[in-house]
């Protein structure tokens, strides 16, 4: 059985994770780093005066009465007063000469070290009874005998001073850790708050409401690339949507008229009975809608398939000036009926496919041939240019208006003022589609009553 993958984590959780994980590593440094500056600067102080004090003792030692001056020092202490020093003299043979009271007791001789000849003095501690003594040994000379003066200091204020401190320390960091998880959830929502009104932004987004938009401009410097590639996503799909809806609304009408006309046809012919040649020519017309309606269909596949891009173009070099002449003949006699005058110029070779080059080509040149006045002209020039192919088709028709040529080459479009309503709007977007498919361009102009010229640039052989 296959184990269910762990659920990412929130972006939230992961910055208050990130951020406490950063708190805690430097409260611990700087707290840490503060108690043990504190009380090494207790206890070196504390070392220091214990130091001066051994000191102080191995002078009076020095003198003529020095034991008995020591003597009198250690029972100077009241009874019952509590004494910060402890002090044991010891004689040449080691035998106890003074001490404090009851030091024995809490300090025998035997828990001090061996006296140190270096200086100064370093203590070392001894624990017993919950109290902590810091101990030095020193020895000095008197009337030409060795005396040992061993020196114990209470620090056992120093030492619950210590441990009352770190549980201070401890507290604070505790609060501190604490305190920071709130700022950072505070934080991580407050940062993350835009995220949360975009996504309330696009859940408004519908098919019939597709013109709420981000707007980049409130959020975060962060966030603005986001709220701008959501924006033109946006725009891309409003004018998609768009388009399919006319597209849809288009297609209806342009199978409806000859549907239309095949079915009234149909209606007429079968309300009485008729003769053979009658039957005929209703076939005949019904024949010619269904081929209009076949022109339709195939177009529309075609441009799908191009939309979709399934199929990679064979490129082949070919001549362009021989396609287009093999062209240009073929609508010769259609052009002479009308004298029409067609012409074809220039040189240059293309990488592509002949097959829709002489499709895209025809459009153009049925178009023209379409809304030239009889007597007109239609020329094919063909030229090189920038290392590219342009074939440009130009006629001296009534032209278009120029707040129709951005639209000419959308799907089911026609521009009514100056094109006559034959046709089905598919002939310049199938331009464009063959044009993409090698990588190439297409370009209108045109002007009222002098005509129109389009150029496909498409790639050259080199």
């Amino acid at each position: 059985m296959f184990s269910k993958p762990a659920e990412p984590r929130s972006i939230s959780s992961q910055l208050v994770l990130l951020f406490t994980a950063a708190s805690i590593l430097l409260l611990s440094c700087g707290l840490g780093v503060f108690y043990w500056l504190v009380v090494r600067h207790a206890f070196e102080e504390d070392n220091a005066v214990l130091a001066d004090k051994a000191v102080a003792l191995l002078g009076d030692l020095q003198n003529i009465d020095g034991p008995k001056l020591i003597d009198a020092e250690v029972h100077a202490r009241r009874a019952g007063e509590h004494g910060v020093y402890w002090i044991r003299l010891l004689d040449p043979r080691g035998n106890t000469l003074s001490e404090t009271p009851s030091m024995v007791r809490l300090l025998p001789v035997n828990v001090f070290p061996r006296p140190q000849q270096s200086t100064p003095l370093a203590p070392t501690n001894y624990r017993t009874d919950s109290k902590l003594f810091s101990l030095v040994v020193a020895t000095g000379e008197n009337a030409g005998q060795l005396y040992t003066i061993q020196i114990a200091q209470d620090r056992s204020a120093d030492d619950q001073f210590m441990k009352n401190f770190g549980a201070l320390v401890a507290l604070v960091a505790a609060c501190s850790v604490v305190l920071s998880v709130l700022v950072s959830v505070t934080v991580a929502r407050r940062g993350l708050r835009p995220l949360t009104e975009m996504t309330a932004v696009l859940t408004r987004i519908t098919p019939t409401h597709l013109n709420e938009r981000i707007q980049p401009r409130r959020w975060p410097r962060e966030l603005q690339p986001l709220a701008q590639a959501f924006d033109a996503m946006l725009n891309r799909l409003e004018d998609s949507f768009n388009r399919l809806s006319q597209f849809s609304g288009d297609l209806a009408h342009e199978l409806r008229t000859p549907l239309g006309n095949i079915l009234g046809t149909a209606q007429v012919a079968l309300t009485r009975e008729r003769t053979s040649a009658e039957y005929r020519e209703v076939l005949e017309t019904a024949a010619a809608e269904c081929e209009r309606l076949s022109h339709i269909v195939e177009n529309l596949l075609f441009l799908a398939r191009a939309d979709a891009a399934r199929e990679e173009i064979e490129r082949k070099p070919f001549d362009a000036r021989i396609a287009a002449e093999k062209i240009v003949a073929f609508y010769h006699a259609a052009a002479e009926d009308r004298r029409i005058e067609i012409e074809c110029s220039g040189e240059g070779k293309i990488n592509g496919d002949s097959l829709l080059f002489s499709r895209a080509v025809s459009n153009l040149i049925e178009n023209a041939l379409r809304f030239t006045p009889d007597g007109g002209r239609i020329t094919v020039a063909i030229a090189r240019r920038n290392g590219c192919t342009e074939v440009a088709v130009k006629d001296n028709g009534r032209g278009i208006e120029p707040e129709h040529l951005p639209r000419v080459f959308d799907r089911f479009y026609r521009a009514e003022a100056s094109r006559s309503s034959q046709g089905a709007g598919l002939g310049l977007a199938l331009v464009k589609s063959i044009v993409d498919l090698h990588q190439g361009s297409v370009q209108i102009e045109s002007e009222l009553g002098r005509g129109t010229t389009v150029v496909l640039t498409f790639p050259s052989t080199g």
